[in-house]
């Protein structure tokens, strides 16, 4: 009987055998060679499971995302009863990827970010992913918001711009050492606690 193969199974291995060897050595030198060494299967197998290396890119940038992702679910399915603001910072921090523990993960986002630059289909991937995160942070803003002791005058969808712009840039500023990890999450916790302890009623210009 044939050898049953699972393909999807093989795609995410290959998958974090890209992140593995981005952490060591950059986008750059991520080859179909030494992928297919790392994940232990041959270079055959690689190119049946991804036409292009763009391909195999686009497709371990999803899975870093989906591991982020499960990552925030757990950690808010371990408090279902937390306010919409306790969520939001729970969300914010670990998309920050501030922690030791993260801090390979860190790398090869980062890696991957400024590989988009001049990758259209990586670039296409990003900003779903930003605009998915966009609409869960402005809706958690919104609730947050709304519950708070007085009426906080925000703009949710430019607050979760902002969030997503401070998460990115703190784990750029960790990550070259310019800040520790406590230092970083010291500024977006700041942050967070200054959203819901503004003044109600209409917002001064500037």
């Amino acid at each position: 009987m044939p050898k049953q193969v699972d393909h999807e199974g093989r795609r995410h291995r290959i998958a974090e055998a890209v992140c593995l060897l981005a952490d060591e050595h950059g986008l750059e030198g991520v080859t179909l060679r030494d992928v297919a060494a790392r994940a232990q299967v041959s270079m055959g197998a690689v190119q049946r499971c991804f036409r292009t290396k763009e391909e195999m890119l686009v497709f371990a940038l999803g899975h870093i995302g989906e591991r982020i992702t499960e990552r925030v679910r757990a950690r808010l399915a371990g408090s279902p009863a937390q306010s919409a603001g306790t969520t939001l910072g729970h969300a914010v921090t670990e998309i920050a990827l501030l922690e030791e523990e993260h801090r390979a993960e860190a790398r090869v986002w980062l890696a991957f970010v400024a590989r988009a630059a001049v990758s259209e289909p990586l670039a296409a991937t990003l900003k779903t992913n930003y605009a998915a995160l966009q609409e869960a942070f402005a809706r958690l803003v919104r609730e947050a918001g709304a519950n708070a002791e007085h009426a906080v005058p925000l703009d949710p969808q430019r607050e979760a711009r902002t969030l997503l712009a401070l998460a990115d840039g703190l784990t750029t500023h960790v990550l070259i050492g310019h800040l520790t990890p406590q230092e970083a999450a010291d500024v977006l916790h700041a942050h967070l606690a200054d959203l819901w302890a503004r003044p109600s009623g209409p917002v001064a210009p500037a």
